[in-house]
């Protein structure tokens, strides 16, 4: 028999959640330079790209998406070497480009992803996060993001712990 698994601890309701989506879709909207392609990092990022995108729309910017999928945990809590799955193509040269990610940790994917991006053409690149731990050693930062946090392994509203919570509608800490 397996033992029950005890919920995480809740860090952000999926009440709280949705309305810092909004709030953050409302600063982007009226930003000075507004995006016109947004591109998720998958698989961390899909969850909160798609109520952002939802939430844009709401505020009169409809994005083109484009995904890049970059895996840097694989089923480990600690991040390993890049790799990169799928990349950004050739739509992308001179747009401006929104990258979604879930959480920024060290800021070495989001990095990579925006320096993928500019290779790619970009006329411009913006960062948004859901989360960001804020590290004094962090190599990338975000313009636009929804909660701070500490050091804690989160999971929920698409990221996960080796494959596991991904689904919860809040954000939690293991």
């Amino acid at each position: 028999m397996t033992p029950i698994e005890m919920p995480p601890a809740t860090l952000f309701s999926a009440e709280e959640i949705q309305e810092r989506v909004r709030v953050m879709a409302r600063t982007i909207a009226g930003a000075r330079l507004v995006p016109d392609i947004a591109m998720p990092v998958l698989v961390g990022g899909f969850v909160f790209a798609a109520d952002l995108v939802r939430a844009l729309a709401w505020e009169g910017v409809s994005l083109d998406i484009e995904m890049i999928w970059l895996r840097s945990y694989g089923d480990k809590r600690v991040a390993s070497a890049i790799s990169m799955i799928a990349g950004p193509s050739e739509q992308i040269a001179g747009r401006h480009v929104l990258v979604i990610d879930g959480v920024l940790d060290a800021g070495r994917t989001i990095a990579k992803a925006v320096q993928l991006i500019e290779a790619a053409g970009a006329a411009s690149v913006q960062v948004a996060v859901m989360l960001d731990k804020q590290r004094p050693d962090r190599v990338a930062s975000a313009d636009y993001v929804g909660f701070t946090v500490g050091n804690d392994f989160v999971i929920g509203y698409g990221m996960d712990d080796a494959g596991r919570h991904r689904c919860l509608p809040y954000i939690g800490k293991v």
